[in-house]
């Protein structure tokens, strides 16, 4: 029988853990500048990537981090720092000078290449935005507590898939809405929410630090 509970349980704890609106307006700024095709190219080969990633992490991730000795805090201490690299490029703008060189650049070479669409699905959106410590952890929890069954397995996916749906169709939206913004209040919001990923990868560290400290 379809266990209802455990979908609920799974789906508001990747709710809270990948968060897709708040990961929304990240990937809007980081998109800035992108052509509609290549926003939404990256868009679903995010969305793509997480999903493969926390498959694969709920099948064989407890086996992997055992067999490399790696804790779930080490694993989220290294993300942070991933996602404090992330936040100083936007805060400081180093994203949009790189794409305004590689701009220039391109331009010379080949005028019908743009210079604006960096890939930016694997890293940072796919991981670790989307499939970060958080959601890896959470899904081996679960698949380690309620994984032995076909019913089980299925209720965590539902509750992961749903939210990765709607990480996908909120990513989809969010290009109009970035246009509608204008440049200046773009990079007002970029500066912000670069601000917000320092402190949130800060959080981060300080979690996987103060977890292998009192795990120890």
């Amino acid at each position: 029988m379809f266990d209802l509970a455990l979908l609920t349980a799974s789906f508001v704890t990747f709710f809270v853990v990948i968060d897709p609106i708040g990961v929304a307006p990240i990937f809007g700024a980081l998109t800035e500048g992108s052509t509609a095709a290549h926003r939404r190219a990256m868009a679903i080969k995010s969305v793509a990537i997480a999903t493969a990633v926390l498959v694969g992490f709920a099948y064989g991730g407890e086996w992997l981090l055992g067999a490399l000795h790696i804790s779930l805090d080490a694993f989220r201490a290294a993300g942070g720092v991933l996602l404090f690299l992330i936040a100083l490029d936007m805060i400081f703008e180093k994203r949009t000078e790189r794409r305004e060189e590689r701009a220039d650049k391109m331009a010379h070479e080949d005028e019908s290449i743009p210079g604006t669409n960096e890939d930016i699905s694997v890293f940072p959106m796919a991981i670790p935005m989307l499939a970060g410590p958080g959601a890896i952890a959470s899904i081996m929890l679960f698949m380690s507590g309620n994984g032995d069954t076909v019913m089980g397995q299925a209720a965590i996916f539902a509750g992961l898939g749903a939210n990765l749906l709607a990480c996908l169709v909120i990513f989809l939206a969010v290009g109009p809405l970035m246009k509608l913004m204008g440049e200046t209040l773009a990079a007002m919001i970029t500066r912000i929410l670069g601000v917000i990923l320092a402190a949130l990868a800060a959080q981060f560290i300080f979690d996987g630090i103060s977890g292998a400290l009192l795990g120890g």
